[in-house]
């Protein structure tokens, strides 16, 4: 461990007495490594990815593929609906209490679990393809039935309406209430390619295209309940096309309409009777949280469950590809414009996911489609260095921008990407206590990470354009003089790569930016600091407990 520490400190400074140097500060650097972004680096980690690629197949949607198991140089091109579900309350959930402790993580967490075992059981059910469930967003896709696409638009928009209703029905009135989740649902219908989604053995189908975007951004769209179409839905059902979309729920008499058409073989009431029976039988474990200590790199979310949680202080961030969905759109009915969009996104993800996890020992949570989640953070497991996670955010953030840029040039160099591709990246971050554990039932569990700064880190990187880069209230409060400099009080930058943000954060005193440029200063001069690799999970710090504990047989 003596070593690894002493890889990412500063150097020492000779004492002006002549006696030996003083021992450099360690404030600022995570007790095993001095993140650093290199090109280099980058550079091997791009080519391999396109190797990966250099042959694609795209392959036409037909009855009952199985795309759960995608190869990355697979992709399936599909006509089907889209079906976004947005739940409404989940902010209302984690600010049931003032303080931001484990009461509201765990209650919050109870919520989408009991939602998500329902939902998860509908879309069972009737046959329709579960893409994504992220925190209180479900993405789901109706391909039947073939062949009928205003058929299957009526049978999305009865699963809509199913989802509704069982969620008005799976609160709890116990101790810990939790109310029914408030919901509101986006539908499209279009051409969309299936890819592979994840690495390191979370994988899982993704859908690109249009009409998932728009399908989200019609749940995402306002605050009202209800189901709500693109005018390109409401035209091929017959309804009015030119209404302003996010204002414009369908009526009772619509559902009503499109219930009778799909005639689901299941009501809400079958689906809540077998929920309760599913509880009874399987029921939620408690929510028991213990400390990580960083870097998360080397947490093994595969493991977490509702017993075996985490739960600190955590830097959030976003990354999201500005432009993708119109550049899908360009290409998803051309083969080989389809086979750049694959190899664009499995290179642009791979790399924006390497920098995370191994440049600056984050954790990926999730792929959403072309946008990375991750957490990272400095400290100890039961304490966080909340200047130094936040200097490191800016740094990862940077070093995440730098490796987007230089994949770019590389896809445009080797002709995947024409100019004029539109592509940019935007970023943004905070920081907060954040509980990390795995929701659903066994054979189906997902990955979540929640907390206020998990909301608030999606909202700064969508208040960006494809160069900018904002931080949260909480992260620039915390943040280190130079940080506060760098970002100003709009608390957005643009254009900020990783050579810029170390050096302007090193030249006004930030230490873990100094220390970082320490560390790749000697590393490029072949001294001997160097950047340390994560540790073996054999001499990382064991996780503890963040709540109090007391002896055996003590009340």
């Amino acid at each position: 461990m003596i070593n690894v520490a002493l890889s990412a400190m500063p150097p020492a400074v000779p004492s002006p007495t002549g006696g030996p140097p003083p021992i450099p500060s360690m404030k600022g650097l995570s007790p095993m490594a001095a993140h650093t972004w290199n090109s280099a680096r980058a550079a091997k980690r791009i080519a391999a990815r396109q190797k990966e690629v250099t042959t694609v197949e795209i392959k036409d949607y037909v009855r009952d593929t199985d795309l759960t198991a995608l190869p990355r140089n697979k992709a399936y091109r599909v006509n089907g609906v889209h079906i976004y579900v947005d739940v409404q309350n989940l902010a209302d959930m984690l600010a049931s209490t003032q303080v931001e402790g484990e009461t509201c993580h765990k209650r919050t967490l109870r919520f989408l679990n009991l939602h998500y075992r329902a939902v998860h059981r509908i879309l069972t059910a009737v046959d329709a393809i579960e893409v994504d469930f992220h925190n209180q967003r479900l993405h789901a896709v109706v391909t039947k039935p073939y062949g009928d696409e205003a058929g299957r638009i009526h049978r999305a928009v009865a699963i809509a309406q199913l989802i509704i209703d069982v969620l008005k029905q799976t609160g709890e009135d116990g101790d810990e209430k939790i109310p029914s989740a408030e919901v509101r649902v986006g539908i499209d219908s279009g051409v969309a390619l299936a890819v592979c989604n994840g690495r390191r053995g979370h994988a899982e189908p993704l859908f690109l295209g249009e009409p998932a975007n728009l399908a989200a951004k019609r749940a995402g769209g306002g605050t009202e309940v209800g189901t709500y179409l693109t005018n390109t839905a409401r035209s091929i059902l017959g309804l009015a096309d030119n209404v302003v979309e996010d204002k414009t729920p369908l009526t009772i008499k619509e559902v009503t309409a499109s219930q009778e058409e799909a005639a689901l073989s299941i009501t809400a009431d079958q689906v809540v009777k077998a929920w309760r029976s599913d509880l009874e039988a399987s029921p939620i474990g408690k929510f028991s949280f213990a400390g990580h200590t960083p870097p998360f790199s080397n947490l093994d979310m595969e493991v977490l469950s509702p017993a075996n949680s985490r739960r600190q202080d955590a830097i959030s961030l976003y990354a999201d590809i500005d432009g993708f969905t119109d550049f899908v759109a360009a290409g998803v009915c051309d083969d080989e414009s389809a086979k750049n969009v694959v190899r664009t996104l499995h290179v642009l993800r791979g790399e924006m996911d390497a920098a995370l996890h191994t440049d600056f020992g984050g954790r990926k949570v999730r792929f959403i489609g072309d946008c990375v989640h991750g957490v990272l953070g400095e400290g100890t497991a039961q304490t966080t260095d909340h200047e130094a996670s936040v200097s490191t955010a800016i740094l990862c953030a940077a070093g995440v921008r730098s490796s987007f840029e230089q994949a770019i040039a590389a896809l445009e160099d080797d002709g995947t990407l024409d100019d004029g591709h539109g592509l940019g990246l935007a970023i943004g971050f905070d920081l907060g206590p954040i509980a990390l554990t795995r929701l659903g039932v066994k054979g189906a569990m997902i990955r979540c990470a929640v907390g206020r700064s998990v909301l608030e880190s999606e909202d700064q990187q969508r208040r960006c354009a494809g160069e900018e880069t904002a931080i949260g209230q909480s992260a620039y409060d915390a943040g280190s003089p130079a940080v506060q400099a760098m970002f100003g009080s709009n608390r957005k930058r643009s254009g900020l790569v990783y050579d810029t943000a170390v050096d302007e954060l090193a030249d006004k005193a930030d230490a873990t930016a100094a220390a970082a440029k320490a560390v790749a200063k000697a590393a490029a001069a072949g001294g001997l600091l160097q950047s340390s690799p994560a540790p073996a999970r054999d001499y990382a710090f064991a996780d503890r407990r963040t709540e109090p504990t007391k002896p055996a047989g003590f009340a």
